[in-house]
């Protein structure tokens, strides 16, 4: 819709910004709506092709045994933290959209493998994701972007994650990784 041009301008703005650290942009029911380039190294060795298939939700691919769980070295605690985001919205909002993504979410395995649930600490300031990456561990940390008064209402319903480094060896892999994208094969 040309109508949405400048939102979406916008968002390309704050997401290619981030650059060299992970961005996506998702609509109100996790859906991706856009992603900068350096995403790649979440979307590594994906087994199941139809959970990239658009719609994208973000949530089910983060947290779908064929998705991005294999390669999450800390799941139980980032699942937890993901359930407990989804679970806040839905008390919020009852939105039977994302009550059904939760009830689906919360059939996958909790990558517990036998132990205790890591319980989510409710005034954490973050929740570090720790991500395989060939025969490194990428650690970050997020943050959610909304436009609090947006002018534009479609905007309303957008909300930006951005991933930070949380160690010096997942700045350094990501800053090779964006030189690699940027040198012509």
């Amino acid at each position: 819709d040309a109508s949405l041009a400048p939102a979406m301008a916008a968002v390309e703005i704050v997401l290619k910004g981030h650059e060299p650290f992970p961005a996506l942009a998702v609509d109100r029911h996790w859906n991706l709506v856009a992603a900068n380039a350096a995403i790649g190294p979440f979307l590594a060795d994906v087994a199941e092709a139809s959970l990239l298939t658009p719609p994208v939700n973000v949530l089910r691919l983060s947290l779908h045994p064929g998705g991005v769980a294999p390669r999450i070295v800390n799941l139980a605690e980032w699942r937890a933290h993901l359930l407990d985001r989804l679970k806040r919205q839905n008390d919020a909002t009852g939105d039977p959209v994302l009550v059904e993504l939760e009830r689906e979410l919360r059939t996958y395995p909790s990558g517990l493998n036998g132990a205790r649930p890591v319980p989510v600490e409710p005034n954490a300031i973050v929740h570090p994701l720790r991500l395989a990456h060939g025969d490194a561990v990428l650690s970050f940390i997020s943050t959610i972007t909304v436009f609090g008064t947006p002018l534009d209402v479609t905007l309303s319903e957008l909300a930006i994650e951005s991933f930070f480094p949380a160690d010096e060896q997942t700045r350094t892999v990501l800053v090779r990784l964006a030189k690699e994208r940027a040198e012509p094969s």
